[in-house]
């Protein structure tokens, strides 16, 4: 069994950065993709970037592109986010997800964090 749990979220201002952390207990990560999704008040959730456990092959979402970095620390047993020039938009509840293939949707996701809050405001 795969434990998830996000940290890193806050409060910061229109083009700041962060850096999200999601830590797994129970199993070793590196046999799975992990994902990154985002949810804002009375939104559909979305899918950010995720990384494969294969190859390490990443994908990002065209709003974030350019912007968002997502990495593995398989000694550590933690995926990260890293997020720069922040906009108000990106505001959301922050997930990440452990499934067997790399897809931005959240259907095939297996095991799933408790969420981080990301605020982006001046």
């Amino acid at each position: 069994q795969v434990q998830l749990v996000e940290s890193g979220g806050g409060l910061v201002q229109p083009g700041g950065s962060l850096r999200l952390s999601c830590a797994a207990s129970g199993s070793t990560l590196d046999y799975y993709a992990i994902g990154w999704f985002r949810q804002a008040p009375g939104k559909e959730r979305e899918g950010v970037s995720c990384i494969s456990g294969s190859d390490g092959s990443t994908y990002y979402a065209d709003s974030v592109k350019g912007r968002f970095t997502i990495s593995r620390d398989n000694a550590k047993n933690t995926v990260y986010l890293q997020m720069a020039s922040l906009k108000p938009e990106d505001t959301a509840v922050y997930y990440c997800a452990a499934g067997l293939w790399a897809t931005m949707r959240s259907g095939p996701y297996r095991y799933w964090g408790q969420g981080t809050q990301v605020t982006v405001s001046s």
